[in-house]
């Protein structure tokens, strides 16, 4: 391996959009992030649940006539 073409791996700080800091290793000082484990949806249980509805009326409405007898 060539010596002195690799950056320095150190331990720094990373902070979210939200407020929360955590120790993380990086090559560099200060991390920013938007979105972390402390205000995401998914580990806060405050998901948003998408209402998918209209799609499956419209595709029933779409294949209500259909019959899969007369295809064989």
């Amino acid at each position: 391996m060539k010596k002195d073409i690799h950056p320095k791996y150190i331990r720094s700080q990373a902070s979210c959009a939200c407020g929360a800091t955590f120790d993380v290793g990086s090559t560099r000082e200060n991390v920013k992030v938007e979105i972390c484990s402390q205000c995401h949806p998914f580990f806060t249980g405050k998901q948003k649940l998408v209402d998918s509805a209209g799609r499956i009326d419209r595709f029933k409405k779409k294949y209500a006539g259909f019959d899969a007898s007369k295809l064989v």
